[in-house]
């Protein structure tokens, strides 16, 4: 899992993305908004290197794939790592070696490169999500 960035901000209303350093609340410029005042949210985007008995690709989950694998939202993942800076890392080692069945499908836009999990369902009857496993973590 590429550690650097997992997860982006959307308008809560439209889930247009915006800045990270955007305030909790702006005017959202998407013609869905009109110009309204809205608050945001995270969501997560992560990108896996994944292998299958011929290859290794790169590949990307968003946020509701991404949610069966962390057991929890982007934003409190994101409230989580702030308070445990190396949750992210942590993370990243625990889903190593994890076996998954996902879904793979192709970009709806032309311009991406990765393809997409779509849907992640976990092989083993003992897999326990992230933040659960982050959860036991002695952080002293």
């Amino acid at each position: 899992m590429d550690q650097s960035c997992f997860s982006y901000k959307v308008c809560r209303f439209c889930e247009t993305p915006v800045p990270d350093d955007t305030p909790a609340e702006f005017i959202c410029k998407n013609r869905k908004c009109a110009g309204r005042r809205r608050s945001s949210k995270r969501l997560f985007r992560l990108l896996f290197s994944i292998g299958t008995e011929t290859r290794v690709m790169n590949v990307v989950a968003f946020d509701r794939a991404a949610q069966v694998i962390f057991g929890c939202s982007a934003q409190e993942f994101f409230d989580f790592s702030i308070l445990h800076p190396c949750a992210v890392k942590i993370a990243s080692k625990v889903l190593v070696g994890e076996l998954l069945k996902v879904t793979l499908n192709t970009p709806k836009r032309g311009k991406a490169e990765h393809l997409r999990m779509t849907n992640i369902v976990p092989m083993s009857s003992d897999f326990e999500p992230v933040i659960e496993t982050l959860k036991k973590v002695d952080w002293s």
